[in-house]
């Protein structure tokens, strides 16, 4: 069983300078374009029999490559100010992944990446010797939710965490002899006409990660396959970290769904402290996890206002999604309702369901509910548009629809950001008195405020004075982070808006 070194990540990796000199031959000048050596085109480009020839010449190079068009836009204002086209040092460079210890044998083509909070997720394929080796999948984890559990139970993380990873992608359909079948349950034959046979597959194991200062965090790569060609060896600097708890490891259960990695569409991950508590070796009894906060998300599978046993979906991990792009309707997306939201009882807004106790059933709210059921039951509705779809510290997208005579209740945000951008309808926004000192400002002309203060219950807290802000269409609410806001609606027509909400600490 291998597990690697601690001194295998004291080594540093050589830096993308470096790696360029040793391609163009060079030890002192700067470095201003990419060779045409480097690249994710082809995997055989600059790479024989285990050795980097910069002496090839570029005519050499196969023409119309990737690396060509890659090289060509390297140093534009895209990626070299604004890092939004390419993730530079994991995709091109790859210089901390973990094959890289032996960079002279071993390259890395990243086709993907995905981060939530502080995860990081890289679909790659590893190509060895100039020949490619397998598909992988690599996960990064900063941990900052599971030390703080740990430090709770006077702990410390230390060099490993364990992980539980869930995919959900496709795999080949074989016969018992391995044989990969077609869509007519024959052989397939790759030169035929009948596609490959597949099959949804969603697999999960328990894995070992292990701590890289090179990148300060947790890290694993889960490889297709870890046997190397025929007649080759593994260099041992890369199969010293091989093997069921090393930091590349092989899945039995993964290898299907990897050999088809572009089909890898989700990931899942619940992340969980280490079973024995090193330098002292003692087992770990109460262990510490991190399941993002006990996640869940909304969706409309009842009618009723804040039913929550029913729309509420709890999840209790981290969720990264592969899929490139969305096209939404929000008009077909049937909303969740909530009564009385962001309110406490003892708010004036607050409308007792006991007033009207034949609203508190789901007959009342099939189809589509009259005007005066939302009002008499101060309900809201929220379509939720995109959720664990998106990646970063964004934790949802939606159109919040206020219907007339309806309040979301004033409330506070903390370590978190949100903005409302007012599509349509008329109504009153409250934001706390100086979260925004230009809506306490002074008139000039009349020498009076130019808003007015009024006093508001805040959601689990207490009063605030608050200003009174008219919103229509194109009026913008943003809320940092121990900011307050809250939305009325005193028009004749349905307020909407739509809301992001990130996490900012």
């Amino acid at each position: 069983m291998s597990v690697p070194s601690g001194r295998m990540y004291l080594e540093r990796p050589p830096s993308a300078e470096e790696t360029f000199r040793r391609l163009v031959g060079d030890s002192g000048t700067a470095v201003t374009s990419l060779p045409p050596s480097i690249g994710l085109g082809s995997p055989t480009s600059g790479l024989q029999s285990g050795t980097i020839r910069p002496e090839i010449p570029q005519t050499a190079q196969p023409q119309g490559d990737t690396l060509f068009e890659f090289r060509d836009i390297y140093s534009s204002p895209e990626n070299q100010i604004f890092k939004v086209v390419f993730f530079p040092d994991r995709i091109f460079h790859a210089q901390y992944l973990n094959a890289t210890r032996a960079p002279q044998r071993y390259r890395y083509a990243v086709s993907d990446a995905r981060s939530v909070l502080d995860i990081s997720v890289l679909k790659a394929q590893v190509f060895m010797d100039g020949r490619k080796l397998a598909n992988l999948v690599r996960i990064e984890y900063r941990a900052g939710r599971l030390i703080e559990k740990t430090r709770e139970v006077g702990r410390f993380l230390r060099e490993e965490v364990i992980v539980k990873v869930r995919l959900a992608g496709k795999a080949f359909v074989r016969n018992a002899q391995g044989q990969v079948l077609d869509e007519n349950g024959n052989i397939h034959l790759p030169e035929g006409d009948v596609a490959p046979k597949t099959e949804a597959r969603i697999v999960e194991s328990f894995v070992k990660m292990h701590f890289c200062p090179w990148i300060n965090a947790y890290q694993v790569e889960i490889w297709q396959t870890l046997e190397p060609p025929s007649n080759t060896h593994h260099h041992f600097q890369v199969s010293a970290q091989m093997g069921p708890r090393g930091s590349i490891t092989r899945i039995r259960d993964f290898a299907p769904v990897l050999e088809l990695i572009d089909e890898v569409r989700t990931v899942e991950m619940l992340f969980r402290e280490n079973d024995v508590d090193y330098p002292f070796g003692k087992p770990i009894i109460n262990i510490m996890w991190d399941n993002n906060l006990e996640r869940n998300y909304q969706d409309p599978r009842s009618p009723v206002p804040s039913d929550n046993d029913k729309n509420t979906i709890p999840v209790g991990n981290y969720f990264v999604n592969f899929q490139k792009g969305w096209f939404l309707d929000a008009n077909t997306t049937l909303p969740v309702r909530y009564r009385n939201a962001m309110m406490d009882p003892g708010n004036p807004d607050y409308v007792d369901p006991a007033i009207h106790p034949e609203l508190g059933n789901e007959a009342a709210w099939q189809g589509t509910p009259p005007p005066q059921a939302f009002k008499d039951a101060n309900v809201i509705e929220m379509r939720w548009l995109l959720q664990r779809e998106l990646g970063g510290t964004v934790v949802f997208f939606h159109e919040v629809t206020i219907p007339p005579g309806t309040t979301e209740g004033t409330h506070c945000h903390v370590g978190s950001e949100e903005l409302y951008y007012i599509v349509s309808g008329e109504g009153i926004a409250y934001m706390a008195a100086g979260d925004d000192p230009e809506t306490t400002a002074v008139d000039s002309a009349t020498g009076k405020p130019k808003y007015n203060v009024v006093m508001r219950n805040v959601f689990g807290l207490f009063e605030r004075e608050c200003v009174e802000l008219p919103v229509k269409p194109g009026n913008v609410i943003f809320t940092k982070s121990g900011g307050v806001h809250g939305i009325r609606n005193i028009g004749k027509q349905p307020l909407k808006f739509v809301a992001f909400l990130y996490h900012s600490a």
